[in-house]
């Protein structure tokens, strides 16, 4: 599953577009968008170690390379996710845009 895909118009209603949906949903959670600034202002993603469908789709993300993940030694079972550069870019919206903190402008 590609995290762009999902910025298209219509999706259909398949087991693939739910995650894709889903993903994309996880993705802007985790960056704090949307906002009234229409910029992120975090890049984190806790949920508990597991078969579930937070966890699974981060876990596709990460495989994709639009996340990456470590597990939190002061929670046992949790990992923290974040997005990367890539993954950031296909989550946000046209008229969003990245905290230059969290994503440092690629040299």
């Amino acid at each position: 599953m590609v995290i762009a895909s999902a910025m298209a118009a219509a999706i259909p209603a398949t087991p693939a577009a739910w995650r894709l949906r889903t993903q994309k949903k996880l993705a802007r959670h985790a960056l704090g968008l949307p906002n009234r600034n229409h910029t992120s202002y975090r890049n984190c993603f806790v949920t508990p170690y597991g078969p579930h469908s937070d966890f699974t789709a981060w876990e596709e993300m990460k495989d994709l390379g639009f996340a990456e993940r470590t597990e939190l030694q002061s929670r046992i079972n949790t990992v923290r996710f974040w997005l990367t550069r890539k993954g950031a870019m296909a989550a946000i919206d046209p008229n969003e845009k990245l905290d230059s903190e969290d994503f440092p402008h690629p040299h």
